[in-house]
């Protein structure tokens, strides 16, 4: 029969038999594991119609289609599935006589017409309506509901299969466990769906046993990723800690949102990380925030000038540590574990957060930073094992930043005789290596501009060489131009001056796009130190929105 053998038509013809309405669990797992095979059969017969001249002929070569395609019509689980939807939607139409020769073309075209109405409609007076009109219902929401019951019972199956375990360490070895995650496979964009996939990912996780099928995390991760599965919060994560793939793709699409929406540097940029949910799954298992700072830690490598990446970091790693010390202390994994690599001297007092230190130890505190960092880069020059553990160093400090945005802070009210330490502290930041001894160079040019911008921030009018000496730094030819601007915008930021001047000065300064644009997200990094800050300053807000909104304006 034009290509489609009478054993593979017996055997479709008896599944569809057997599977009625998939109102079962058993007819809708069986009915899953085949609509891949299924949807081959549906082509094949497509192929067959799509060569016939009118309707009888196509009844006279496939006697069995109608039949055939009226069950599956009414098969809950065939008809949530995309693909095989339109399949049976492009058989019907091939059967449709356009001008019906005979009595029996006429009858198969109404038949056809209510067919195409309770698969894509619900069309008033049609016979699906009607079927379904006694049970208060239309025939798409029937088979909706027909599906949701049946997957409700999966989900509770699924929530029971770890009950009858003797203690909470033994492991699950319930084999319908995979079974189910086989039979989804072909239907994880179907929303009826989500509820028994997220079960399944649940309890794997807190089964201890990997016990779903592979193809299933794979199919499962890409359509969460492109947005066509739809997940609860703890279901994502715990696909995460099944899908390294999955969770790299969600670490690295926050990382594009931030890059390409530069609304974000004005914005709760702490709010869109934790809606991420990064820093919760961070905090809760320690190889995601392990995998999470490795992406990070690879793409500052190579662009460790671009100050939304280093936002990024700084925000995300203040997310995760909110996230970490909310936790029960019985359950928490010590800091050591989250930073394997740095050294342990360093974890305390970087990780401490300025608004868990008095104000007025501020300068002992970054005093203290600055002395490790220091031991840290001392040999730099003569050993390149050096090397690593001043890397390891650097990006702590990147990851929290805030200590640098205080260091920069304290810098705007200092007296001459206690800004080394945080001179220094600013230039390892922006200036980690030390190749050619340039760290000394660029330290004497932070200085330089430290005191060019307090006598720009005190006198009224700014004074021209003041002015243009800072421009000049700040110029995008100037290697120093991150530093500089960091610098710049603490002092437009936490000078005493008045806002309409702080506005004037940074009109004549930041005239380059790109300066603004990157002096957005040092307002940015501020803004969620001072979010996170016990105290709130309502000046030092008010100042830093107008500032925001000022260098949005070109």
């Amino acid at each position: 029969m034009a290509g489609v053998s009478e054993t593979n038509v017996q055997f479709w013809m008896n599944k569809a038999v057997n599977w009625g309405e998939a109102s079962s669990c058993s007819a809708l797992l069986d009915t899953s594991r085949h609509l891949g095979p299924l949807r081959n059969f549906l082509q094949q017969i497509l192929q067959g119609l799509q060569q016939m001249n009118s309707t009888s002929e196509a009844m006279k070569t496939f006697p069995f289609v109608g039949q055939f395609l009226g069950r599956l019509c009414w098969n809950s689980c065939v008809t949530a599935d995309e693909r095989s939807q339109k399949l049976l939607l492009r058989c019907l139409s091939c059967l449709y006589s356009a001008e019906p020769l005979n009595a029996v073309e006429r009858k198969a075209n109404m038949w056809i017409k209510n067919m195409l109405c309770h698969l894509i409609s619900e069309e008033e007076g049609s016979v699906a309506h009607a079927t379904v009109k006694h049970a208060g219902s239309t025939p798409m929401r029937y088979h909706t509901e027909a599906l949701q019951k049946v997957v409700s019972l999966m989900v509770e199956e699924v929530s029971k299969s770890c009950d009858c375990l003797p203690n909470a360490s033994a492991r699950c070895s319930n084999s319908n466990i995979h079974t189910m995650s086989t039979a989804c496979i072909a239907l994880v964009t179907c929303t009826q769906m989500a509820p028994l996939i997220g079960a399944l990912l649940k309890h794997s996780e807190s089964c201890g046993s990997s016990c779903l099928n592979q193809e299933f995390i794979n199919e499962v991760g890409e359509a969460f990723i492109s947005k066509r599965l739809v997940l609860e919060d703890e279901a994502v994560i715990s696909l995460w800690c099944q899908s390294a793939l999955s969770l790299e793709g969600a670490a690295v699409s926050l990382l594009e949102s931030v890059l390409s929406d530069h609304q974000l540097t004005t914005q709760s940029l702490d709010k869109h990380v934790n809606d991420s949910l990064l820093p919760q799954a961070s905090a809760r298992h320690c190889h995601i925030f392990l995998t999470v700072s490795e992406i990070y830690r690879n793409v500052l490598t190579e662009i460790d000038e671009n100050l939304a990446i280093r936002t990024l970091i700084q925000v995300f790693t203040v997310c995760f540590l909110q996230r970490l010390t909310g936790q029960n202390s019985q359950d928490r994994l010590p800091l050591r574990a989250f930073f394997p690599n740095v050294m342990p001297s360093l974890l305390s007092p970087l990780l401490t957060a300025p608004s868990e230190v008095p104000r007025e130890a501020w300068l002992d505190h970054l005093s203290w930073i600055t002395s490790l960092l220091q031991s840290v880069t001392e040999n730099e020059e003569e050993d390149v094992r050096a090397y690593q553990p001043m890397f390891e160093a650097w990006f702590l400090l990147v990851r929290c930043g805030y200590w640098v945005d205080t260091a920069v802070e304290l810098l705007v009210l200092a007296a001459s005789g206690n800004t080394e330490a945080l001179l220094w502290l600013l230039t390892f930041f922006h200036h980690p290596t030390n190749r050619g001894h340039q760290r000394s160079q660029q330290t004497a040019v932070a200085r330089e501009a430290w005191t060019h911008l307090r006598m720009l921030f005190l006198n009224h009018p700014p004074p021209p060489r003041h002015l243009s000496a800072v421009k000049e730094l700040l110029s995008s030819s100037s290697i120093s131009a991150n530093l500089v601007l960091h610098l710049f915008s603490n002092f437009a930021v936490f000078s005493h001056g008045p806002v309409s001047i702080i506005t004037e000065i940074s009109d004549k300064v930041l005239t380059e796009t790109a300066v603004r644009r990157r002096a957005l997200w040092i307002l940015a990094s501020i803004r969620c130190r001072l979010n996170s800050a016990s105290s709130r300053d309502d000046r030092v807000h008010s100042r830093l929105r107008t500032l925001q909104d000022t260098l949005l304006q070109t």
